[in-house]
């Protein structure tokens, strides 16, 4: 063991702790983060707030977080060209490589995965909120070039570019974007660099459609305000060609099928507990239903897309709290009034 650090760990529904959390020594193929930023994720908040979200529920103790950059502080051996004092984007996704999925390509569905931060399986897996945390280097991803607060956008980019990617090709597409906290802002991002031609998007609060707008949504609709908001799209059995729907709300999900052109294409990344599908409409106008879960690859390229300016994110994070004011960071990320994305510093 080298020493302790602080990590921010969650017990139960509203007992959040800074607590020290020993560390080991890098191994072979292995480096020692000193962590910088790390964002904090709606998944974050659920276990925060609820315990945990669906069946998936707090059983122990569980260090927090999963999108996180840092410095390399200290490398173990066999480490490729990875060097110390480097700023790196470090990938939560830690699949086994060896199951059934893994040797299909489909790293996301593995069968071990070892995701920071999840209480899927039980012992958890314990999360990124480290102030010193040893990594595998294939997990890092050179950031040079980038903030660490931009570097750690790099995991929920990725989420969005597989979503974008499920959907097909979105050139000279209408696409439909239902919720716009972090996720929906950053898949109008992603939408818009596949070639999107035309962006609508949806959401309770004037503070996150601003947002939108500045992520290029063409057409922010509040529908708390107007509940009609979205008919005109409705009219000749849908106007919409592919429908991303980031709020896991049942009645976002009907909206945006009633406004989905025959064939066309809806893809599922809001996580709210199990859904009613209006399955006749998708029936009678032959949609396809299309999940999205995390991402493997793209967290590469998310970067690359980041260093190369054809993504640019740094609008998206509005807050920025030291690690000792945790909790005021996590009930600052819960209010979608003033907050998109709020980042602790390590």
């Amino acid at each position: 063991m080298l020493h302790s650090c602080s990590s921010i760990v969650i017990h139960a529904a509203g007992d959040l702790r800074i607590e020290p959390q020993e560390v080991a020594t890098p191994g072979a193929g292995e480096v020692l983060i000193q962590m910088q930023a790390g964002g904090i994720c709606g998944s974050d908040l659920h276990y925060y707030h609820n315990g945990g979200f669906g069946p998936i529920k707090l059983r122990e103790p569980m260090v927090l977080g999963h999108e996180v950059s840092g410095i390399i502080g200290a490398l173990g051996t066999d480490t490729g060209d990875l060097q110390e004092g480097q700023l790196v984007a470090i990938s939560p996704s830690r699949p086994c490589h060896s199951c059934a999925f893994c040797t299909k390509g489909q790293h996301n569905h593995c069968l071990n995965m070892r995701f920071y931060g999840s209480a899927m399986p039980f012992p958890h897996i314990q999360g990124a909120f480290q102030e010193h945390l040893v990594v595998s280097a294939a997990q890092c991803a050179p950031a040079d070039g980038l903030s660490a607060a931009q570097a750690a956008m790099a995991e929920p980019l990725a989420v969005c570019l597989h979503a974008v990617a499920q959907a097909g090709d979105l050139t000279g597409k209408t696409v439909l974007i239902t919720g716009c906290g972090p996720i929906g802002a950053l898949c109008i991002l992603a939408a818009r660099h596949a070639g999107a031609a035309r962006v609508i998007a949806t959401d309770l609060s004037d503070y996150t459609l601003t947002m939108a707008q500045l992520c290029g949504a063409d057409t922010p609709l509040n529908t708390a305000i107007n509940p009609q908001a979205l008919e005109e799209f409705q009219a000749d059995k849908g106007q919409v060609d592919v429908h991303l729907e980031c709020s896991g709300a049942p009645a976002a999900l009907a909206a945006g099928v009633a406004c989905l052109r025959p064939r066309g294409i809806l893809v599922q990344l809001g996580l709210g507990g199990d859904m009613t599908v209006p399955m006749q409409a998708l029936t009678a106008k032959e949609i396809t239903l299309r999940g999205s879960f995390r991402f493997h690859e793209e967290f590469f390229t998310a970067v690359k897309l980041m260093q190369s300016g054809a993504i640019t994110v740094d609008h998206l994070i509005t807050h920025s709290f030291p690690v000792s004011e945790a909790v005021q960071a996590f009930t600052t990320a819960s209010d979608r009034s003033q907050a998109m994305k709020v980042q602790l510093q390590f």
